[in-house]
């Protein structure tokens, strides 16, 4: 495993996002944030924050718990599961910037797509992501990208941040190396569930806007 981008840079491409995403809106009326969990949400709540700082207000954040069969983890499936979402405002009419760690294959964003969409007609979906690895499968890009990083399809590349692995960097290692042993208890970016069918458990409408 090899840390590639360390804390300060990852702060540093979030704080340009954050601006993109302003500037590209004309400001941040009828935007919303919804992050991919898990740690795209806790992106989105630093995006919020940053975005606070320039705006004087606080943009409203939901959150999508997807897990998908990942193609690079030579899952048995490509269908997400969708275990609970947190959504506690309406999206009809609302510009609502999806936010996500890695973007690889684009099956993750348009599971996550389809699922925004049950909950109503958003104006406008726009993506942000912190690393786009290419290999894209789906015809799906980020409206803001906090780094490109080409990577092989033998290499997997994880975002670990504070909140879930006790720091901020991007960390890139070849699968075929990946044992238990190398990770230990570390909680990884995908989480591994073995079921044979896409399933729905829980799906919560309400609640406050952030906890934090």
């Amino acid at each position: 495993m090899k840390k590639v981008v360390g804390a300060a840079e990852i702060r540093r491409a979030l704080i340009r996002i954050a601006h993109e995403i302003i500037e590209k809106n004309n400001g941040i009326k009828d935007i919303i944030l919804i992050g991919i969990k898990r740690r795209g949400d806790y992106i989105a709540r630093r995006l919020a924050d940053f975005m606070k700082t320039t705006e004087k207000r606080r943009i409203p954040i939901g959150a999508l718990d997807i897990t998908l069969y990942r193609d690079d983890l030579q899952l048995a499936s490509d269908m997400p599961i969708i275990e609970s979402t947190d959504i506690p405002f309406d999206v009809t009419n609302r510009i609502v910037v999806l936010v996500d760690d890695v973007l690889y294959t684009g099956r993750t964003i348009r599971a996550a797509i389809e699922e925004i969409l049950d909950f109503g007609r958003p104006k406008a979906i726009q993506l942000a992501v912190l690393v786009d690895r290419g290999h894209r499968e789906l015809p799906i890009q980020a409206d803001y990208t906090g780094k490109k990083m080409p990577a092989a399809r033998n290499e997997i590349i994880d975002v670990l941040v504070r909140e879930i692995d006790g720091e901020d960097c991007i960390v890139i290692h070849d699968r075929r190396k990946k044992t238990k042993k190398q990770f230990g208890n570390q909680k990884t970016r995908i989480g591994l569930k073995q079921v044979s069918e896409p399933m729905v458990k829980q799906l919560k409408i309400g609640g406050s806007e952030d906890e934090s």
